[in-house]
């Protein structure tokens, strides 16, 4: 697989979102998923984005299980700030630098290493400079507990105040075709200026880009997408035209919908590594033959021009408080 930069942290070009395998997407399966991250493992992948929200906190379990062996292979991304409770109750956002701390430990003992490859803030506590959160992860690289930081959904001014405590390895925020803004809202440009990798997350826009979701009955009763605004039934038929659009392009170019979305998010530059989650080595395999498609000009403009940005009716969330903080 071909290899990309993150700043100072070289990863496969196209990394393997976890969330999905433990929690919010439907009904589990932890065999299958170890398969599915083993099969990334040998079809060359090192990128691996957990967090410890997800489950919760069973997702690092899982991803520590299926890397326990073979972790010399893997570039190991996680996450903390979301907090939750073992519940399941969301908390709120937390960056305090003691919780920092604490959290950084809990996952370092839930997927059994003893460093985390990047750690990223997984939302910007409101009601804490992010110059005390920075500090806090500041130490827990010079004691070696995490080798490189991160930050996700940030707005630019964070990004360049937490950059000035400590350099920022990748930013991550949600970029696809149907999920633009960062284009507009300075993100890119500041990310781009300070030299920072960006980290797409839900590069097919939860699944709905790959044309698999004709319908919300296609989910299951439990599958947090079914309280999306996207996904609501007033907005579905309008942004699963843009599913028709790029079908018709990804049919010339003998490619899957979800194969040309994220041809699409890697044409944007070498410091773009997507994250798709899946749980199925099917859909793996799918997303990673995406890796062999070059799209020309023409054909990126067309893309442009069909999922412009803004064309997705609805919020990327119910809430969207925590976001582009």
């Amino acid at each position: 697989m071909q290899i990309r930069q993150l700043r100072d942290l070289s990863v496969s070009a196209l990394g393997l979102g976890c969330m999905g395998m433990s929690e919010f997407y439907g009904p589990t399966n932890d065999e299958e998923s170890i398969a599915t991250i083993h099969r990334f493992l040998d079809l060359g992948g090192n990128f691996i984005d957990t967090a410890d929200m997800y489950g919760p906190f069973k997702n690092e379990v899982l991803v520590g299980k299926a890397i326990a062996s073979r972790r010399a292979e893997v570039v190991l991304a996680t996450k903390f700030g979301n907090e939750r409770g073992s519940d399941g109750s969301f908390k709120g956002v937390n960056g305090r630098p003691e919780y920092v701390r604490a959290a950084c430990d809990a996952s370092l003992q839930r997927l059994g290493v003893d460093y985390i490859d990047l750690y990223y803030q997984h939302r910007v506590d409101r009601t804490v400079p992010v110059e005390e959160t920075w500090g806090a992860l500041k130490e827990l690289v010079e004691a070696g507990k995490v080798r490189h930081l991160g930050i996700s959904e940030a707005s630019a001014a964070t990004i360049e105040k937490a950059d000035a405590i400590h350099p920022i390895t990748a930013v991550q925020s949600e970029w696809s075709l149907w999920t633009r803004e960062i284009e507009v809202n300075g993100v890119l440009a500041k990310v781009r200026e300070l030299g920072i990798g960006f980290v797409p997350y839900s590069p097919l826009g939860r699944g709905f880009l790959t044309g698999t979701v004709t319908s919300l009955d296609t989910l299951a009763a439990d599958d947090r997408r079914r309280t999306y605004p996207r996904f609501k039934e007033e907005n579905f038929a309008r942004n699963y035209a843009i599913v028709d659009a790029v079908k018709t392009i990804a049919d010339r170019l003998n490619a899957t919908p979800a194969q040309l979305a994220l041809a699409w998010v890697l044409a944007q530059g070498e410091d773009i590594v997507p994250i798709p989650g899946t749980r199925k080595i099917s859909r793996l395999e799918e997303n990673v033959a995406a890796l062999e498609i070059t799209l020309t000009e023409r054909e990126i403009r067309e893309l442009d021009e069909v999922a412009p940005i803004g064309i997705a009716k609805g919020e990327r969330y119910p809430d969207m408080s925590t976001v582009n903080v």
